[in-house]
């Protein structure tokens, strides 16, 4: 779990984190919970202090590409822009693991904006983090293969959990690729000819 206080821009502000903690309302979520969908009025927006979150791209036929993850400590940029620009939210968010958020209603947001500097210099922090990894989603599509894509979101799911071990289904990379599950699980097979993962039952190891 993540206390606003450790994160580095709150730091110097412990009137902001006790104004965020009065504002917000804690929910918790378990894994494939929905937060947000696309088309969806944004009322607050999400400080996940514990577990993590998937944030989605779906198109017109329902396929859908993985844009980025929000971790504890993190907020969701696409639902800070939206927000403040009384737009619906262009992204789904999806709890990858079992989370803890707090949601700060949007007209705190706007507020916070003009009373604390520190709130503004988390935002652009995350601005520019989220903007660097969607450079590297639109680089990856453009200039790599699938199998690595695929390798590179599995290496990514192993950093955010913090174990080689992995529980995801091949569907689920599928989607979060946007590809079918077919590439997925006939590149999969052919890593683990390489020996660089082995396969188990909804479960896969990076070696």
């Amino acid at each position: 779990m993540t206390n606003l206080s450790e994160i580095e821009e709150f730091k110097t502000s412990p009137d902001l984190i006790e104004k965020l903690y009065e504002h917000c309302s804690l929910k918790n979520y378990t894994a494939g919970e929905i937060i947000l969908n696309e088309n969806a009025n944004i009322q607050a927006i999400p400080i996940v202090t514990k577990g993590s979150i998937r944030v989605i791209r779906t198109d017109e036929d329902g396929r859908e590409i993985l844009l980025y993850y929000i971790k504890a400590g993190e907020s969701c940029i696409m639902s800070f822009l939206g927000g403040i620009h009384h737009e619906t939210s262009k992204v789904k968010a999806e709890v990858e693991e079992d989370a803890e958020i707090l949601f700060l209603p949007m007209n705190k947001v706007t507020l916070f904006i003009k009373e604390y500097p520190q709130w503004l210099d988390y935002i652009f922090k995350l601005y520019h983090k989220r903007f660097e990894e969607l450079l590297n989603i639109i680089n990856e599509i453009a200039f790599k293969k699938v199998d690595e894509r695929l390798l590179s979101l599995l290496e990514k799911k192993a950093d955010l959990t913090q174990s080689n071990t992995l529980y995801v289904t091949h569907e689920q990379l599928a989607n979060e690729l946007g590809t079918a599950r077919v590439v997925v699980s006939r590149l999969l097979k052919q890593l683990e000819e390489n020996k660089e993962l082995q396969l188990g039952r909804n479960k896969i190891i990076l070696m």
